[in-house]
């Protein structure tokens, strides 16, 4: 919407004044989102109280698209965008005239991956699954677009029979951070998002593990599973990918920070 200057730099002011250390762009953001000034207020009251960007705006951008993103639905992250270059990076040598790529996304939040992939790749055949009720909701809006499927369960025991073995790429942006240390989050996090979508365990890989032991049984032969985790999490993270009989890997992105951990169906 058109506004005048000095309603900008109110905006701007009031961003600051509550700590946003991006005030001009996240006014921008409101101000190009909001219909109308009354609108304006409230989402700048709702982000001065410490409700996500993303929340406030009811949107994130991800991967070159426009993904709505819920209250209380961890929001995508702009590192993840890396696990998308890596699953389509693989996806060159899964290609197969005869039949549509298929792509399963577990964990799946706003089902912000299995959207970017779909895009990238007309005419997958695209299913997606998370245990969070408001998640699963969200993600169907996401992925409609592009005929995906989305089920609410946890993990594999959710989805259909029909990707059973099937299933070229399988993305699983898993909770990976510690039990002990989600309480050093920061608040836009720790208060907002659902805890079953941060909380990994005692070492923050127990849901990584349970995905890579029955990963196999899920996917088609030369099928690949990708998953982030952070830098010191790395061995455990290509171990659990052996212990479930995968081929492990390792790729890195300093640009992003960025580890994501593949593990392909030998």
């Amino acid at each position: 919407m058109a506004v005048e200057p000095i309603i900008a730099s109110e905006v701007v002011s009031r961003l600051r004044a509550a700590g946003c250390v991006f005030a001009e762009d996240e006014a921008e953001l409101i101000l190009g989102t909001a219909d109308g000034p009354d609108q304006v207020a409230s989402m700048v009251e709702r982000r001065a109280s410490g409700l996500p960007l993303e929340h406030v705006l009811g949107w994130a951008e991800f991967h070159g698209l426009r993904v709505a993103v819920d209250p209380g639905v961890f929001v995508p992250r702009r590192r993840t965008e890396f696990l998308v270059h890596r699953a389509l990076a693989a996806s060159r040598s899964l290609a197969d005239a005869s039949r549509p790529l298929v792509v399963v996304d577990l964990c799946c939040g706003s089902g912000a991956l299995g959207a970017a992939l779909a895009a990238a790749l007309p005419g997958t055949e695209l299913y997606a699954a998370d245990i969070e009720p408001a998640a699963v909701r969200c993600a169907r809006r996401n992925v409609a677009p592009y005929g995906g499927r989305v089920y609410e369960g946890d993990l594999f025991d959710a989805l259909p029979a029909e990707p059973r073995g099937r299933i070229d790429i399988l993305t699983a942006n898993v909770p990976y951070v510690p039990s002990d240390e989600v309480g050093l989050l920061p608040a836009e996090a720790r208060e907002h998002e659902p805890l079953v979508a941060l909380d990994g365990g005692s070492d923050g890989l127990d849901i990584m593990r349970r995905v890579a032991l029955a990963a196999p049984d899920w996917l088609a032969p030369g099928g690949i599973l990708l998953t982030e985790t952070s830098e010191r999490q790395v061995p455990g993270a290509l171990a659990a990918m052996a212990a479930g009989g995968l081929r492990a890997g390792l790729v890195t992105s300093e640009e992003l920070y960025a580890n994501v951990v593949t593990g392909v169906r030998r």
